[in-house]
């Protein structure tokens, strides 16, 4: 899929969450490609500071929340979902906001959207990985001029599935269909990786950034 500059009117600060797993780097690329400011962080005074948040993420689920914890980060994490500060969770970074993931055993989530995280049924090669479609679910503004059926870019093992049906935004086939985004409130997650996924991966976070000036 070809990339191409979007440009959008300078935003307020994003915090990226650093916790030692994560593609930090080429998330704060593709925003600074739009033009928006950010900041790669620990610090849970500079998390709590800014006006958006993103929780990426790449690895195993039980090893970043432990991460998470270690790094004394998830405090802030739940202070942004409820202080409704737009929080988006890419890839480990979605599945961490919910209940709990059977990944390598049962551990633990965020628990800030109801559901679990689960793998892919036998018989799909796994990782799931490369371009497939989003079709747009439950109407939200992460999505805005954004084409329904769009390709966004995946490499994943494990999905989400949401207690509550309402939550999801965009669904994908893969075997079967599962939640590839998420929103509950002020809180959105994607499995899909929008700062690989060309000009309409830059869409979204640009969305995503005007969530953060007009909140």
């Amino acid at each position: 899929m070809p990339n191409a500059q979007c440009r959008m009117p300078a935003s307020d600060m994003i915090a990226i969450i650093d916790y030692g797993l994560g593609n930090l780097r080429s998330v704060q690329c593709a925003l600074r490609r739009i033009g928006a400011e950010s900041a790669i962080t620990a610090d849970a005074g500079e998390i709590s500071a800014a006006d958006g948040v993103i929780l990426p993420g790449v690895g195993a689920f039980w090893r970043a929340m432990e991460n998470l914890r270690k790094s004394d980060l998830v405090k802030v994490v739940l202070e942004t979902a409820r202080n409704s500060k737009p929080l988006l969770g890419i890839c480990l970074g979605m599945q961490m906001l919910f209940d709990e993931s059977d990944e390598h055993g049962r551990h633990e989530g965020l628990g800030i959207i109801p559901g679990k995280v689960t793998l892919f049924a036998p018989g799909l090669k796994i990782p799931h990985m490369g371009w497939n479609e989003v079709k747009h679910g439950e109407p939200s503004p992460l999505f805005e001029s954004v084409e329904n059926e769009a390709f966004f870019y995946f490499a994943h093992s494990y999905y989400v599935a949401p207690d509550e049906p309402a939550a999801v935004i965009g669904s994908t086939d893969y075997g079967a269909t599962f939640a590839s985004a998420v929103q509950k409130d002020n809180v959105f997650g994607v499995q899909f990786h929008p700062e690989r996924s060309g000009p309409v991966g830059l869409k979204l976070l640009e969305n995503f950034c005007g969530l953060c000036k007009t909140n």
